[in-house]
């Protein structure tokens, strides 16, 4: 076998095996039970449309979540920040 032949095996041998682990590593979850304890705190009721709403923030849609937040009943600014807690990692 020619030595070019074996370097590419070689190198799509790694390529797959460190892609593989990089598609199996978990990713960092978001932190929707702190942005409902804040939203919870501000005065919403827990509910499923709080936990949507903390969804939304997760994936980064922050305008949606402070949409979702207000209409549950958290103030404005209270929702911002707890939308802002459910993009964060847990700690």
């Amino acid at each position: 076998m020619r030595t070019s032949t074996r370097i590419a095996g070689a190198l799509t041998g790694l390529a797959l095996t460190l892609g593989g682990a990089a598609l199996a590593a978990p990713t960092a979850r978001a932190d929707i039970p702190a942005c409902t304890r804040m939203a919870e705190l501000a005065g919403a009721t827990a509910s499923d449309a709080v936990t949507a709403a903390c969804g939304r923030g997760v994936v980064g849609d922050t305008q949606g979540c402070v949409t979702g937040l207000t209409g549950a009943g958290v103030a404005g600014g209270a929702a911002t920040g707890a939308c802002r807690q459910a993009a964060h990692e847990p700690r």
